[in-house]
Protein backbone atom coordinates (compact mmCIF):
# COMPACT_ATOMS: atom_id res chain seq x y z
CA UNK A 1 0.00 0.00 0.00
CA UNK A 2 1.38 3.43 -0.99
CA UNK A 3 -0.12 6.60 0.52
CA UNK A 4 -3.31 4.68 1.29
CA UNK A 5 -3.62 3.39 -2.26
CA UNK A 6 -2.98 -0.19 -3.35
CA UNK A 7 -0.98 -0.11 -6.57
CA UNK A 8 -2.11 -3.60 -7.66
CA UNK A 9 -3.85 -6.53 -6.09
CA UNK A 10 -1.36 -8.91 -7.63
CA UNK A 11 -4.02 -11.61 -7.95
CA UNK A 12 -3.94 -11.64 -11.74
CA UNK A 13 -0.25 -12.47 -11.84
CA UNK A 14 -0.70 -16.03 -10.63
CA UNK A 15 -3.65 -16.88 -12.84
CA UNK A 16 -4.51 -15.06 -16.06
CA UNK A 17 -8.08 -16.38 -16.15
CA UNK A 18 -10.88 -16.68 -13.62
CA UNK A 19 -14.60 -17.36 -13.42
CA UNK A 20 -16.89 -15.17 -11.31
CA UNK A 21 -20.55 -14.32 -10.97
CA UNK A 22 -20.13 -10.70 -12.11
CA UNK A 23 -17.39 -8.98 -14.10
CA UNK A 24 -17.17 -5.19 -13.62
CA UNK A 25 -15.46 -2.71 -15.92
CA UNK A 26 -14.13 0.30 -14.03
CA UNK A 27 -13.37 0.95 -10.36
CA UNK A 28 -15.12 4.30 -10.07
CA UNK A 29 -18.02 5.06 -7.70
CA UNK A 30 -20.49 2.96 -9.73
CA UNK A 31 -18.21 -0.03 -10.24
CA UNK A 32 -17.01 -0.13 -6.63
CA UNK A 33 -20.52 0.36 -5.24
CA UNK A 34 -21.74 -2.57 -7.33
CA UNK A 35 -18.77 -4.70 -6.30
CA UNK A 36 -19.18 -3.90 -2.61
CA UNK A 37 -22.91 -4.65 -2.51
CA UNK A 38 -22.59 -7.80 -4.61
CA UNK A 39 -19.84 -9.28 -2.44
CA UNK A 40 -21.92 -8.50 0.65
CA UNK A 41 -24.63 -10.69 -0.86
CA UNK A 42 -22.21 -13.51 -1.58
CA UNK A 43 -21.64 -12.96 -5.28
CA UNK A 44 -18.10 -13.32 -6.58
CA UNK A 45 -16.84 -10.33 -8.58
CA UNK A 46 -13.77 -9.24 -10.52
CA UNK A 47 -13.27 -5.54 -11.22
CA UNK A 48 -10.80 -4.32 -13.81
CA UNK A 49 -9.37 -0.78 -13.54
CA UNK A 50 -7.10 0.85 -16.12
CA UNK A 51 -5.35 3.11 -13.61
CA UNK A 52 -2.32 1.45 -12.05
CA UNK A 53 -2.55 3.37 -8.76
CA UNK A 54 -5.88 4.94 -7.97
CA UNK A 55 -9.45 3.73 -7.69
CA UNK A 56 -12.37 6.17 -7.73
CA UNK A 57 -12.22 7.39 -11.32
CA UNK A 58 -12.90 11.10 -11.44
CA UNK A 59 -13.74 10.85 -7.72
CA UNK A 60 -10.21 9.72 -6.84
CA UNK A 61 -7.81 11.76 -4.72
CA UNK A 62 -4.35 12.17 -6.23
CA UNK A 63 -1.46 12.55 -3.78
CA UNK A 64 1.88 14.27 -4.47
CA UNK A 65 4.48 14.92 -1.77
CA UNK A 66 1.80 14.81 0.90
CA UNK A 67 -0.54 17.24 -0.94
CA UNK A 68 -3.90 15.82 -2.01
CA UNK A 69 -5.94 16.95 -4.98
CA UNK A 70 -9.66 16.43 -5.52
CA UNK A 71 -10.22 15.89 -9.23
CA UNK A 72 -13.24 18.06 -9.97
CA UNK A 73 -14.52 18.74 -6.46
CA UNK A 74 -16.93 16.31 -4.78
CA UNK A 75 -19.41 17.32 -2.14
CA UNK A 76 -20.86 14.35 -0.29
CA UNK A 77 -24.52 15.22 -0.35
CA UNK A 78 -27.48 13.10 -1.34
CA UNK A 79 -31.20 13.25 -0.78
CA UNK A 80 -31.28 9.45 -0.92
CA UNK A 81 -31.01 7.98 2.56
CA UNK A 82 -29.77 4.76 1.01
CA UNK A 83 -26.76 6.53 -0.48
CA UNK A 84 -26.05 8.36 2.78
CA UNK A 85 -26.28 5.11 4.72
CA UNK A 86 -23.86 3.44 2.34
CA UNK A 87 -21.35 6.28 2.66
CA UNK A 88 -21.55 5.98 6.45
CA UNK A 89 -21.17 2.21 6.25
CA UNK A 90 -18.09 2.32 4.06
CA UNK A 91 -16.42 5.29 5.78
CA UNK A 92 -17.94 5.56 9.28
CA UNK A 93 -15.32 7.67 11.07
CA UNK A 94 -13.70 10.02 8.58
CA UNK A 95 -16.31 12.56 7.47
CA UNK A 96 -15.97 16.23 8.39
CA UNK A 97 -18.57 18.97 7.94
CA UNK A 98 -17.38 21.80 5.72
CA UNK A 99 -18.84 25.22 4.89
CA UNK A 100 -19.84 25.73 1.28
CA UNK A 101 -18.62 28.88 -0.42
CA UNK A 102 -18.37 29.45 -4.15
CA UNK A 103 -18.11 32.69 -6.04
CA UNK A 104 -18.18 33.86 -9.64
CA UNK A 105 -15.31 35.97 -10.97
CA UNK A 106 -16.39 38.41 -13.68
CA UNK A 107 -14.54 41.46 -14.97
CA UNK A 108 -12.27 41.68 -11.96
CA UNK A 109 -15.06 41.38 -9.38
CA UNK A 110 -16.43 38.55 -7.29
CA UNK A 111 -20.11 37.66 -7.12
CA UNK A 112 -21.34 35.50 -4.28
CA UNK A 113 -23.01 32.28 -5.27
CA UNK A 114 -25.81 32.12 -4.20
CA UNK A 115 -26.61 35.65 -5.23
CA UNK A 116 -26.55 38.56 -2.79
CA UNK A 117 -28.77 41.20 -4.32
CA UNK A 118 -27.05 44.39 -3.14
CA UNK A 119 -23.58 43.03 -3.94
CA UNK A 120 -24.62 42.01 -7.46
CA UNK A 121 -26.28 45.36 -8.15
CA UNK A 122 -23.23 47.20 -6.85
CA UNK A 123 -20.80 45.13 -8.93
CA UNK A 124 -22.81 45.32 -12.13
CA UNK A 125 -23.74 48.96 -11.74
CA UNK A 126 -27.16 50.49 -12.05
CA UNK A 127 -27.10 50.72 -15.85
CA UNK A 128 -26.11 47.11 -16.44
CA UNK A 129 -28.46 45.88 -13.71
CA UNK A 130 -31.33 47.74 -15.36
CA UNK A 131 -30.44 46.25 -18.74
CA UNK A 132 -30.37 42.77 -17.21
CA UNK A 133 -33.84 43.16 -15.74
CA UNK A 134 -35.18 44.66 -18.97
CA UNK A 135 -33.69 41.76 -20.92
CA UNK A 136 -35.27 39.30 -18.52
CA UNK A 137 -38.66 40.96 -18.86
CA UNK A 138 -38.39 40.81 -22.66
CA UNK A 139 -37.56 37.12 -22.57
CA UNK A 140 -40.58 36.39 -20.42
CA UNK A 141 -42.90 38.51 -22.57
CA UNK A 142 -41.61 37.17 -25.89
CA UNK A 143 -40.09 33.72 -25.29
CA UNK A 144 -38.53 31.63 -28.01
CA UNK A 145 -41.13 28.96 -28.80
CA UNK A 146 -38.71 26.64 -30.61
CA UNK A 147 -36.14 25.85 -27.95
CA UNK A 148 -33.38 23.60 -29.33
CA UNK A 149 -30.12 24.71 -27.74
CA UNK A 150 -28.59 25.60 -24.38
CA UNK A 151 -28.57 29.21 -25.55
CA UNK A 152 -32.29 29.17 -26.40
CA UNK A 153 -33.24 27.62 -23.06
CA UNK A 154 -31.07 29.89 -20.91
CA UNK A 155 -32.09 33.13 -22.65
CA UNK A 156 -35.74 32.13 -22.18
CA UNK A 157 -35.10 31.64 -18.47
CA UNK A 158 -32.86 34.61 -17.68
CA UNK A 159 -32.76 36.99 -20.64
CA UNK A 160 -29.93 37.56 -23.09
CA UNK A 161 -27.96 39.96 -20.88
CA UNK A 162 -27.69 37.67 -17.86
CA UNK A 163 -27.03 34.76 -20.21
CA UNK A 164 -24.05 36.55 -21.75
CA UNK A 165 -22.63 37.53 -18.33
CA UNK A 166 -23.15 34.43 -16.21
CA UNK A 167 -23.62 31.49 -18.58
CA UNK A 168 -22.10 31.87 -22.05
CA UNK A 169 -18.36 32.34 -21.35
CA UNK A 170 -18.03 29.72 -18.64
CA UNK A 171 -20.21 27.15 -20.41
CA UNK A 172 -18.27 27.46 -23.66
CA UNK A 173 -15.01 27.03 -21.72
CA UNK A 174 -16.31 23.86 -20.14
CA UNK A 175 -17.67 22.28 -23.31
CA UNK A 176 -15.45 23.70 -26.05
CA UNK A 177 -18.41 24.37 -28.32
CA UNK A 178 -20.78 27.29 -28.93
CA UNK A 179 -23.81 27.38 -26.66
CA UNK A 180 -26.14 27.40 -29.66
CA UNK A 181 -24.78 23.93 -30.60
CA UNK A 182 -25.35 22.41 -27.17
CA UNK A 183 -28.50 20.48 -26.37
CA UNK A 184 -31.07 22.24 -24.24
CA UNK A 185 -31.10 19.06 -22.12
CA UNK A 186 -27.90 20.24 -20.44
CA UNK A 187 -29.52 23.44 -19.20
CA UNK A 188 -32.73 21.65 -18.25
CA UNK A 189 -30.74 19.17 -16.18
CA UNK A 190 -28.27 21.44 -14.39
CA UNK A 191 -30.17 24.73 -14.14
CA UNK A 192 -33.76 23.51 -13.92
CA UNK A 193 -35.61 25.04 -10.99
CA UNK A 194 -33.34 28.05 -10.60
CA UNK A 195 -35.62 31.07 -10.66
CA UNK A 196 -34.27 34.58 -11.22
CA UNK A 197 -36.99 36.12 -9.08
CA UNK A 198 -36.42 33.47 -6.41
CA UNK A 199 -32.68 34.13 -6.44
CA UNK A 200 -33.17 37.89 -6.19
CA UNK A 201 -35.72 37.50 -3.37
CA UNK A 202 -33.49 35.11 -1.46
CA UNK A 203 -30.48 37.32 -2.12
CA UNK A 204 -32.31 40.38 -0.85
CA UNK A 205 -33.34 38.59 2.34
CA UNK A 206 -29.79 37.34 2.82
CA UNK A 207 -28.37 40.81 2.27
CA UNK A 208 -30.74 42.22 4.88
CA UNK A 209 -30.20 39.35 7.32
CA UNK A 210 -33.88 38.44 7.27
CA UNK A 211 -33.49 34.70 6.82
CA UNK A 212 -33.62 32.76 10.07
CA UNK A 213 -34.43 29.29 8.86
CA UNK A 214 -31.91 26.48 8.42
CA UNK A 215 -29.74 26.87 5.32
CA UNK A 216 -30.19 30.63 5.75
CA UNK A 217 -33.59 30.36 4.11
CA UNK A 218 -32.07 29.47 0.76
CA UNK A 219 -34.76 27.90 -1.34
CA UNK A 220 -33.10 28.00 -4.74
CA UNK A 221 -32.27 24.58 -6.08
CA UNK A 222 -28.72 23.21 -6.33
CA UNK A 223 -27.40 25.36 -3.47
CA UNK A 224 -26.13 24.18 -0.08
CA UNK A 225 -24.54 26.02 2.84
CA UNK A 226 -22.56 23.07 4.24
CA UNK A 227 -21.61 19.61 3.08
CA UNK A 228 -19.81 16.51 4.34
CA UNK A 229 -16.42 15.56 3.04
CA UNK A 230 -13.87 12.80 3.76
CA UNK A 231 -10.99 14.40 5.64
CA UNK A 232 -8.41 13.14 3.10
CA UNK A 233 -10.55 13.70 0.01
CA UNK A 234 -13.14 11.64 -1.90
CA UNK A 235 -10.63 8.95 -2.81
CA UNK A 236 -10.66 7.96 0.85
CA UNK A 237 -14.19 6.64 0.33
CA UNK A 238 -13.27 4.55 -2.69
CA UNK A 239 -10.04 3.22 -1.19
CA UNK A 240 -12.17 1.98 1.72
CA UNK A 241 -14.74 0.43 -0.63
CA UNK A 242 -11.99 -1.41 -2.49
CA UNK A 243 -10.48 -2.68 0.76
CA UNK A 244 -13.86 -3.98 1.94
CA UNK A 245 -14.38 -5.81 -1.36
CA UNK A 246 -11.01 -7.50 -1.04
CA UNK A 247 -11.64 -8.35 2.63
CA UNK A 248 -14.71 -10.43 1.76
CA UNK A 249 -12.58 -12.89 -0.16
CA UNK A 250 -15.29 -12.77 -2.86
CA UNK A 251 -13.89 -9.93 -4.93
CA UNK A 252 -10.81 -8.77 -6.79
CA UNK A 253 -9.83 -5.29 -7.96
CA UNK A 254 -7.32 -5.73 -10.76
CA UNK A 255 -5.32 -2.52 -11.19
CA UNK A 256 -3.54 -1.57 -14.39
CA UNK A 257 -5.91 -3.69 -16.50
CA UNK A 258 -7.38 -1.94 -19.54
CA UNK A 259 -10.66 -3.08 -21.07
CA UNK A 260 -9.99 -4.93 -24.33
CA UNK A 261 -13.17 -6.82 -25.29
CA UNK A 262 -16.48 -7.98 -23.84
CA UNK A 263 -17.77 -11.02 -25.72
CA UNK A 264 -21.09 -12.81 -25.27
CA UNK A 265 -20.48 -16.50 -24.59
CA UNK A 266 -23.62 -17.67 -26.38
CA UNK A 267 -25.21 -18.90 -23.15
CA UNK A 268 -26.25 -15.59 -21.65
CA UNK A 269 -22.90 -14.95 -19.98
CA UNK A 270 -19.73 -13.04 -20.81
CA UNK A 271 -16.02 -13.30 -21.44
CA UNK A 272 -14.23 -10.09 -20.47
CA UNK A 273 -10.67 -9.65 -21.68
CA UNK A 274 -8.30 -7.01 -20.38
CA UNK A 275 -4.70 -6.07 -21.05
CA UNK A 276 -2.55 -5.90 -17.93
CA UNK A 277 1.08 -5.64 -16.88
CA UNK A 278 1.57 -9.41 -17.39
CA UNK A 279 -0.36 -9.77 -20.63
CA UNK A 280 -4.00 -10.43 -21.36
CA UNK A 281 -6.46 -11.52 -18.68
CA UNK A 282 -9.74 -13.39 -19.30
CA UNK A 283 -12.71 -13.25 -16.93
CA UNK A 284 -15.77 -15.46 -17.43
CA UNK A 285 -18.94 -14.22 -15.75
CA UNK A 286 -22.68 -14.66 -15.74
CA UNK A 287 -23.28 -10.89 -15.63
CA UNK A 288 -21.23 -7.93 -16.83
CA UNK A 289 -21.43 -4.39 -15.44
CA UNK A 290 -19.87 -1.63 -17.54
CA UNK A 291 -18.99 1.85 -16.42
CA UNK A 292 -16.74 2.24 -19.47
CA UNK A 293 -17.71 5.05 -21.86
CA UNK A 294 -20.58 3.94 -24.09
CA UNK A 295 -18.50 4.77 -27.16
CA UNK A 296 -15.75 2.44 -25.95
CA UNK A 297 -18.17 -0.33 -25.03
CA UNK A 298 -19.89 -0.16 -28.40
CA UNK A 299 -16.57 -0.58 -30.21
CA UNK A 300 -15.34 -3.47 -28.03
CA UNK A 301 -18.51 -5.52 -27.64
CA UNK A 302 -18.73 -8.83 -29.48
CA UNK A 303 -20.80 -9.43 -31.45
CA UNK A 304 -20.53 -5.82 -32.60
CA UNK A 305 -23.87 -4.08 -31.96
CA UNK A 306 -25.75 -2.64 -34.91
CA UNK A 307 -25.71 0.70 -33.07
CA UNK A 308 -21.92 0.84 -32.71
CA UNK A 309 -21.99 3.67 -35.27
CA UNK A 310 -24.28 5.68 -33.00
CA UNK A 311 -21.98 4.88 -30.10
CA UNK A 312 -18.96 6.13 -32.05
CA UNK A 313 -20.64 9.52 -32.41
CA UNK A 314 -20.79 10.12 -28.66
CA UNK A 315 -18.33 12.78 -27.56
CA UNK A 316 -16.53 13.53 -24.32
CA UNK A 317 -14.88 16.57 -22.79
CA UNK A 318 -11.58 16.14 -20.98
CA UNK A 319 -9.91 18.39 -18.45
CA UNK A 320 -6.73 18.85 -16.51
CA UNK A 321 -5.94 20.28 -13.12
CA UNK A 322 -2.82 22.34 -12.48
CA UNK A 323 -2.22 22.28 -8.72
CA UNK A 324 -0.06 25.16 -7.51
CA UNK A 325 1.68 25.29 -4.15
CA UNK A 326 1.76 28.88 -2.95
CA UNK A 327 3.67 30.46 -0.11
CA UNK A 328 0.68 31.74 1.82
CA UNK A 329 -1.36 30.59 4.80
CA UNK A 330 -4.62 31.30 3.01
CA UNK A 331 -5.69 32.87 -0.28
CA UNK A 332 -9.48 32.86 -0.33
CA UNK A 333 -12.09 30.93 1.64
CA UNK A 334 -13.99 29.51 -1.35
CA UNK A 335 -14.14 25.81 -2.12
CA UNK A 336 -13.88 26.96 -5.70
CA UNK A 337 -14.26 30.05 -7.88
CA UNK A 338 -15.94 30.03 -11.29
CA UNK A 339 -13.96 32.12 -13.77
CA UNK A 340 -16.29 33.94 -16.15
CA UNK A 341 -13.50 35.85 -17.85
CA UNK A 342 -12.42 35.45 -21.47
CA UNK A 343 -8.93 36.88 -20.79
CA UNK A 344 -7.83 33.57 -19.22
CA UNK A 345 -8.26 29.93 -20.18
CA UNK A 346 -8.85 28.60 -16.67
CA UNK A 347 -12.47 27.72 -15.98
CA UNK A 348 -12.53 27.06 -12.24
CA UNK A 349 -10.12 27.29 -9.32
CA UNK A 350 -10.31 24.98 -6.33
CA UNK A 351 -8.87 25.78 -2.90
CA UNK A 352 -7.98 22.38 -1.48
CA UNK A 353 -7.58 23.59 2.13
CA UNK A 354 -11.18 24.80 2.03
CA UNK A 355 -12.27 21.26 1.16
CA UNK A 356 -10.31 19.85 4.07
CA UNK A 357 -7.34 21.26 6.03
CA UNK A 358 -5.79 17.80 5.93
CA UNK A 359 -5.44 17.98 2.15
CA UNK A 360 -2.57 20.44 2.61
CA UNK A 361 0.20 19.23 4.96
CA UNK A 362 2.04 22.56 5.43
CA UNK A 363 0.20 25.34 7.27
CA UNK A 364 2.39 27.96 5.61
CA UNK A 365 1.53 26.79 2.09
CA UNK A 366 -1.76 27.14 0.23
CA UNK A 367 -2.63 24.75 -2.57
CA UNK A 368 -5.05 25.55 -5.36
CA UNK A 369 -6.12 23.62 -8.43
CA UNK A 370 -6.74 25.48 -11.69
CA UNK A 371 -9.07 23.47 -13.93
CA UNK A 372 -8.67 23.69 -17.69
CA UNK A 373 -11.30 22.12 -19.91
CA UNK A 374 -9.98 20.67 -23.14
CA UNK A 375 -10.13 17.78 -25.60
CA UNK A 376 -7.61 14.97 -25.41
CA UNK A 377 -4.97 15.65 -28.04
CA UNK A 378 -5.52 19.41 -28.40
CA UNK A 379 -2.77 21.97 -27.74
CA UNK A 380 -3.69 22.45 -24.10
CA UNK A 381 -3.86 18.73 -23.34
CA UNK A 382 -0.56 18.08 -25.10
CA UNK A 383 1.29 20.96 -23.42
CA UNK A 384 4.18 19.98 -21.17
CA UNK A 385 3.63 20.02 -17.43
CA UNK A 386 6.15 22.87 -17.09
CA UNK A 387 4.28 24.96 -19.65
CA UNK A 388 0.95 24.31 -17.94
CA UNK A 389 2.35 25.27 -14.52
CA UNK A 390 3.73 28.47 -16.07
CA UNK A 391 0.34 29.20 -17.68
CA UNK A 392 -1.51 28.66 -14.39
CA UNK A 393 0.96 30.89 -12.54
CA UNK A 394 0.52 33.62 -15.14
CA UNK A 395 -3.28 33.42 -15.06
CA UNK A 396 -3.42 33.60 -11.25
CA UNK A 397 -1.50 36.88 -11.59
CA UNK A 398 -3.82 38.16 -14.37
CA UNK A 399 -6.79 37.48 -12.09
CA UNK A 400 -5.08 39.33 -9.26
CA UNK A 401 -5.16 36.32 -6.96
CA UNK A 402 -1.46 35.44 -6.53
CA UNK A 403 1.84 37.08 -7.30
CA UNK A 404 4.03 34.74 -9.39
CA UNK A 405 6.93 34.97 -6.93
CA UNK A 406 4.81 33.20 -4.29
CA UNK A 407 4.36 30.05 -6.39
CA UNK A 408 6.83 27.45 -5.13
CA UNK A 409 5.81 24.41 -7.14
CA UNK A 410 3.13 22.65 -9.09
CA UNK A 411 1.88 19.39 -10.53
CA UNK A 412 -0.49 18.49 -13.40
CA UNK A 413 -3.24 15.87 -13.30
CA UNK A 414 -5.01 14.96 -16.55
CA UNK A 415 -8.51 13.47 -16.64
CA UNK A 416 -9.79 12.02 -19.87
CA UNK A 417 -13.51 11.68 -20.62
CA UNK A 418 -14.51 13.73 -17.61
CA UNK A 419 -17.81 14.92 -19.07
CA UNK A 420 -20.18 13.28 -21.56
CA UNK A 421 -21.01 15.93 -24.17
CA UNK A 422 -24.64 16.90 -24.63
CA UNK A 423 -24.62 17.88 -28.29
CA UNK A 424 -27.72 17.86 -30.47
CA UNK A 425 -27.25 14.17 -31.43
CA UNK A 426 -26.33 12.59 -28.09
CA UNK A 427 -29.85 11.72 -26.89
CA UNK A 428 -30.78 9.82 -30.05
CA UNK A 429 -27.44 8.01 -30.11
CA UNK A 430 -27.70 6.95 -26.47
CA UNK A 431 -31.32 5.85 -26.86
CA UNK A 432 -30.51 3.74 -29.92
CA UNK A 433 -27.61 1.96 -28.27
CA UNK A 434 -29.42 1.46 -24.97
CA UNK A 435 -32.48 -0.02 -26.69
CA UNK A 436 -30.44 -2.53 -28.67
CA UNK A 437 -28.26 -3.64 -25.75
CA UNK A 438 -31.16 -4.09 -23.34
CA UNK A 439 -33.07 -6.21 -25.85
CA UNK A 440 -30.12 -8.33 -26.92
CA UNK A 441 -28.23 -8.68 -23.63
CA UNK A 442 -30.31 -8.92 -20.43
CA UNK A 443 -27.18 -9.72 -18.38
CA UNK A 444 -25.27 -6.63 -19.51
CA UNK A 445 -25.74 -3.61 -17.22
CA UNK A 446 -24.62 -0.04 -17.91
CA UNK A 447 -23.90 2.15 -14.88
CA UNK A 448 -22.33 5.44 -13.94
CA UNK A 449 -21.61 8.72 -15.69
CA UNK A 450 -19.77 7.48 -18.76
CA UNK A 451 -21.41 4.07 -18.77
CA UNK A 452 -24.76 5.76 -19.38
CA UNK A 453 -23.44 8.97 -21.01
CA UNK A 454 -25.13 11.12 -18.39
CA UNK A 455 -23.68 13.98 -16.41
CA UNK A 456 -24.54 12.48 -13.04
CA UNK A 457 -23.04 13.24 -9.66
CA UNK A 458 -21.33 10.42 -7.77
CA UNK A 459 -24.43 9.67 -5.70
CA UNK A 460 -26.43 9.23 -8.91
CA UNK A 461 -23.72 6.94 -10.24
CA UNK A 462 -23.90 4.96 -7.01
CA UNK A 463 -27.67 4.68 -7.27
CA UNK A 464 -27.46 3.23 -10.79
CA UNK A 465 -25.15 0.58 -9.33
CA UNK A 466 -27.44 -0.06 -6.33
CA UNK A 467 -30.42 -0.66 -8.58
CA UNK A 468 -28.33 -2.85 -10.87
CA UNK A 469 -27.41 -5.04 -7.90
CA UNK A 470 -31.13 -5.36 -7.12
CA UNK A 471 -31.73 -6.42 -10.72
CA UNK A 472 -28.94 -9.01 -10.67
CA UNK A 473 -30.16 -10.43 -7.36
CA UNK A 474 -33.72 -10.63 -8.71
CA UNK A 475 -32.63 -12.20 -11.99
CA UNK A 476 -34.60 -9.57 -13.93
CA UNK A 477 -34.61 -5.85 -14.68
CA UNK A 478 -36.83 -5.04 -11.74
CA UNK A 479 -35.71 -1.40 -11.65
CA UNK A 480 -35.19 0.92 -14.59
CA UNK A 481 -31.74 2.34 -13.85
CA UNK A 482 -32.14 4.89 -16.64
CA UNK A 483 -34.71 6.66 -14.51
CA UNK A 484 -32.11 7.61 -11.92
CA UNK A 485 -32.65 11.29 -11.47
CA UNK A 486 -31.06 13.99 -13.58
CA UNK A 487 -33.13 16.76 -12.07
CA UNK A 488 -31.25 19.71 -10.59
CA UNK A 489 -33.31 19.59 -7.38
CA UNK A 490 -31.66 16.33 -6.44
CA UNK A 491 -28.13 17.63 -6.85
CA UNK A 492 -27.63 19.98 -3.93
CA UNK A 493 -30.94 21.11 -2.53
CA UNK A 494 -32.98 20.10 0.48
CA UNK A 495 -31.95 17.97 3.42
CA UNK A 496 -29.38 15.20 3.20
CA UNK A 497 -30.99 11.78 3.37
CA UNK A 498 -34.43 13.32 3.32
CA UNK A 499 -35.80 10.52 1.19
CA UNK A 500 -36.31 6.96 2.37
CA UNK A 501 -34.10 4.14 1.21
CA UNK A 502 -35.04 1.68 -1.48
CA UNK A 503 -35.51 -1.65 0.28
CA UNK A 504 -32.83 -4.25 -0.36
CA UNK A 505 -35.31 -6.50 -2.13
CA UNK A 506 -37.15 -6.59 -5.40
CA UNK A 507 -40.69 -6.10 -4.08
CA UNK A 508 -42.30 -2.72 -4.47
CA UNK A 509 -42.92 -0.72 -1.28
CA UNK A 510 -44.43 2.65 -0.42
CA UNK A 511 -40.94 3.99 0.20
CA UNK A 512 -39.45 2.93 -3.09
CA UNK A 513 -40.40 5.92 -5.23
CA UNK A 514 -39.05 8.32 -2.61
CA UNK A 515 -35.51 7.01 -2.82
CA UNK A 516 -34.49 9.65 -5.34
CA UNK A 517 -37.40 12.11 -5.21
CA UNK A 518 -36.67 13.34 -8.68
CA UNK A 519 -39.21 15.58 -10.34
CA UNK A 520 -38.33 14.11 -13.74
CA UNK A 521 -36.88 10.72 -13.04
CA UNK A 522 -37.95 8.56 -10.14
CA UNK A 523 -36.78 4.95 -10.64
CA UNK A 524 -39.85 2.87 -11.22
CA UNK A 525 -40.39 -0.85 -11.10
CA UNK A 526 -40.72 -2.25 -14.59
CA UNK A 527 -43.94 -4.14 -15.03
CA UNK A 528 -43.06 -7.83 -15.47
CA UNK A 529 -44.07 -9.50 -18.67
CA UNK A 530 -47.14 -11.68 -18.33
CA UNK A 531 -46.20 -15.38 -18.29
CA UNK A 532 -47.21 -17.35 -21.31
CA UNK A 533 -50.08 -19.71 -20.80
CA UNK A 534 -49.25 -23.38 -20.80
CA UNK A 535 -50.27 -25.20 -23.94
Amino acid sequence: MVNGTIRATGAAHANQSRKVDVAIIGAGPAGLTAGYLLTKRGFSVAIIEKDQTYVGGISRTVEHDGYRFDIGGHRFFSKSQQVVDLWNEILPDDFIQRPRMSRIYYEGKFYSYPLRAFEALWNLGIVRSTLCMASFAKAKAFPNRTVKSFEDWTINQFGSKLYSIFFKTYTEKVWGMPCDEMSADWAAQRIKGLSLWGAVTDGLKRSLGLNKRPNDGMQTKTLLETFRYPRLGPGMMWDAARDKILATGKGEVLMGHAFKQLAADGQGGWRLSATGPDGDLMIEAGHAISSAPMRELGARLHPLPATSLEGSRLRYRDFLTVALKIRSEELFPDNWIYIHDSKVKVGRIQNFRSWSPEMVPDDSVACVGLEYFCFEGDDLWDSSDDDLIALATKEMAILGLVSPDKVIGGVVVRQEKAYPVYDDEYAANVAAMRTELEAAHPTLHLVGRNGMHRYNNQDHAMMTAMLTVENIAAGARVYDTWCVNEDAEYHEAGDEGAQNAIPARATLSDDQAAALASVRAVPERIAPAKPAKAA
